[in-house]
């Protein structure tokens, strides 16, 4: 049996043909009968679509995975897999490096490219990081993401509150009940 598995970080990621139906795309041209998708980032230990795969592969099967970075994040941790993998007979193509074997060499190599999709993984969280940290120094910084009505807005729509029920504020305002609730907690 050929297997396919897909990751993504997060349901919308679709940059450097990462997608999830760029990756199930690229398996199914390739071969894979059935795919498993997770939908969980890389440093994550709980991908469950990965775990049922891991059950089911058996000697003799074959893994196709689009990328290196797709199975796993640390350098440790998919070099210990894809040795196990290989161990049990289960073949393992990673699309853009081919199909992966134990000698001294293929070993390096995936260690090398590895080595760069966590060197690129730890780069990314250090500059979102200093940003984050050079951001916080501005008085106007708040944390998360903006707020949707200004807070007169939802004073107003806390004052309708007292003449007319939540779904008719909602209504009104186009404030959602859950946000008046929060606001009027928020405000006693």
């Amino acid at each position: 049996m050929i297997y396919g598995y897909a990751r993504v970080s997060t349901k919308q990621q679709a940059k450097d043909g990462n997608s999830l139906e760029a990756q199930e795309q690229k398996l199914r041209e390739h071969g894979a009968v059935k795919l498993f998708v997770d939908s969980f980032t890389g440093t994550k230990m709980e991908r469950p679509e990965f775990n049922r795969m891991m059950l089911e592969l058996k000697s003799g099967d074959a893994l196709i995975v689009t990328k290196l970075d797709r199975f796993a994040r640390s350098v440790t941790q998919a070099s210990d897999l894809i040795t196990t993998l290989i161990d049990r007979g289960i073949t393992v193509h990673v699309l853009n490096l081919g199909i992966l074997d134990n000698t001294s060499v293929s070993t390096l190599m995936r260690n090398i490219l590895l080595s760069f999709a966590q060197f690129e993984r730890d780069m990314i969280v250090e500059r979102t990081q200093e940003g984050k940290a050079i951001a916080k120094l501005k008085p106007s910084f708040t944390e998360g993401r903006p707020r949707k009505y200004k807070r007169e807005q939802v004073k107003h729509a806390l004052q309708l509150l007292s003449d007319h029920s939540y779904k008719q504020v909602e209504a009104m305002t186009g404030i959602s009940k859950s946000t008046l609730i929060r606001a009027k907690r928020d405000y006693a």
